[in-house]
């Protein structure tokens, strides 16, 4: 039984937008009329059938035609040749001799009511594949796999959801808040989709329209800690940094363990000129911060409050802490250099400065920094 495994560069052919593709030629050649079993193979040994298909036709090239022909090319979803060539020659790096053989095949999906083996649930096993992408910070490719998932039900909301927090973090925010808003029309009392188009217009600096979805979704729950959180970034963005605390209180009032809202809080109680409570609110968020999730930029910003605050003994004690958790931050490396500085600890200094260049060798902050330090030795 022929099997054609699919890549993460097959989702064409997954929705069925495409059904032709090319494979080298295999020992037993394909036949129109071949009933092929089609796997996703994503990840090294992982192998789920997505579908079963019928070969409709067959043509047998050498490479050197194949890689000269523009309209296969396209075809095939190529941009041109080039790609199409520079695809081959690194999926069969062993087979790209002229006269190396190469089937270009047509299929057609078979019902589910034809199929030979066990049936699948494809939506699912698509989503399936689009969550572990997403999980590894794959967010093109997943988006691409919801798109595809997308074909069988195109009013699936999660789905929709999914694809705009997809195009938000590749930078397509137009693309996204088009998807939110199809999202919303069909679900107009999700205050997670009004939240989510309000961040994708903060991303986009639009703060008018966040404002304004972001009331939308206040408007369904009050009470929600996420929707209430981003609320508080909005008015920080907006620079009313009463109505910010505001929230980030409230949502503490909520859930006192909530060590993001901790975390933001101490960053507007710095922006009101409140040091000392800011560095109670970095040390509660801290304090009720899980080990797993414990996070450098609050540890950062607590030594930061303290490097404004002239402790540079205890800054630097909590920039070794977000060290622990981020050990080679520029950022955090070069203001640690400086609160060694003002306590004239020059070769300390140094050693921070040098170790943000071996990392970042074009740093000109720590390139100025550790000059200065050579001047007072």
């Amino acid at each position: 039984m022929p099997i054609l495994l699919l890549k993460n560069t097959d989702i064409d052919l997954i929705s069925g937008k495409r059904n032709i593709t090319i494979r080298r030629l295999w020992k037993q050649p394909l036949y129109p009329g071949d009933h092929l079993y089609c796997y996703w193979n994503i990840l090294s040994k992982e192998r789920e059938k997505l579908f079963e298909a019928e070969v409709t036709h067959v043509d047998i090239l050498p490479f050197k035609d194949i890689i000269h022909d523009s309209d296969l090319a396209i075809k095939l979803g190529y941009k041109n040749t080039n790609e199409l060539e520079k695809d081959l020659r690194k999926s069969y790096p062993n087979n790209t001799k002229n006269d190396d053989q190469f089937q270009v095949f047509e299929f057609k999906k078979l019902k589910v009511t034809q199929w030979e083996g066990s049936a699948t649930n494809q939506k699912n096993m698509i989503i399936k594949k689009a969550d572990v992408l997403f999980d590894m910070g794959e967010y093109d490719q997943s988006a691409l796999c919801y798109k595809a998932a997308l074909e069988y039900d195109s009013d699936d909301i999660n789905l929709l959801n999914r694809i705009g927090d997809n195009l938000s973090r590749i930078g397509q925010i137009g693309d996204a808040i088009k998807y939110y808003k199809k999202a919303i029309k069909l679900d107009p009392d999700n205050e997670y989709l009004y939240n989510n188009i309000a961040i994708a217009y903060l991303n986009r600096q639009d703060l008018e329209n966040a404002y304004k979805y972001s009331s939308q979704a206040l408007n369904i729950n009050s009470e929600n800690t996420t929707v209430l959180y981003w609320r508080g970034i909005i008015y920080e963005m907006l620079n009313d940094f009463e109505k910010s605390l505001e929230c980030f209180d409230y949502i503490i009032k909520i859930d006192d363990n909530d060590h993001d809202a901790w975390n933001e809080r101490g960053t507007v109680l710095n922006m009101l000129g409140r040091s000392e409570e800011a560095l109670e609110s970095y040390d509660k968020s801290i304090e009720v911060c899980l080990d797993e999730e414990e996070d450098s930029n609050v540890w950062a910003s607590k030594a930061n409050t303290l490097l404004d605050l002239q402790r540079y003994g205890e800054a630097i004690d909590s920039y070794k802490r977000a060290l622990e958790i981020d050990d080679t931050n520029p950022i955090i490396l070069n203001n640690m250099g400086v609160a060694y500085m003002e306590l004239d600890d020059f070769h300390n200094a140094i050693e921070c400065f040098r170790r943000v260049l071996a990392s970042h060798p074009d740093n000109l902050d720590a390139q100025i920094l550790q000059e200065a330090c050579l001047e007072n030795l």
